[in-house]
């Protein structure tokens, strides 16, 4: 099957292999990775880079297996979740960096193709979490309104 917006063919990557349980070598108990995850969280990273920096840092290669909860459940509990989904906001931050270059450089039509596709996925994917329900029925994207969600 071809990517979303080009002829290219999927990406080729690792699976991880397949566990039912923690492995040996972490030493850190479910409570002790709740802890790290929160002040991670509040030191304004992101789930996906608190993963990333579990994973480096600490040597826990997987938070559900360790923990028995996603990251985003612990995030949940303590009320640090944000509002828009994470891959959402990423996509936003992205349009609205596109949108500032075009202000600045209006004949770029490269840039003007790359934020049509950029908006087509974030409405795509917001059509997606208003119907799952992981976002608000009556949320909009709307390109003015995109600075205050970024900071």
């Amino acid at each position: 099957m071809a990517r979303m917006h080009t002829r290219a063919r999927g990406k080729s990557a690792s699976k991880r292999p397949p566990r039912t349980k923690s492995p040996v070598w972490v030493d850190y108990t479910p409570e002790e990775v709740d802890d790290i995850i929160v002040k991670l969280a509040k030191a304004g990273e992101s789930q996906a880079m608190i993963g990333t920096i579990l994973r480096d840092q600490y040597g826990i290669p997987s938070v559900k297996l360790q923990t028995g909860k996603s990251l985003a459940q612990h995030l949940k509990e303590h009320d640090i979740l944000s509002a828009l989904p994470e891959d959402i906001l990423n996509l936003i931050k992205k349009a609205w960096n596109l949108r500032n270059h075009m202000e600045a450089n209006p004949k770029d039509l490269h840039s003007k193709r790359g934020l049509q596709l950029t908006e087509a996925k974030i409405h795509r994917l917001s059509k997606y979490y208003r119907r799952t329900k992981k976002i608000d029925p009556k949320w909009k994207y709307d390109p003015k309104k995109v600075a205050q969600l970024i900071r």
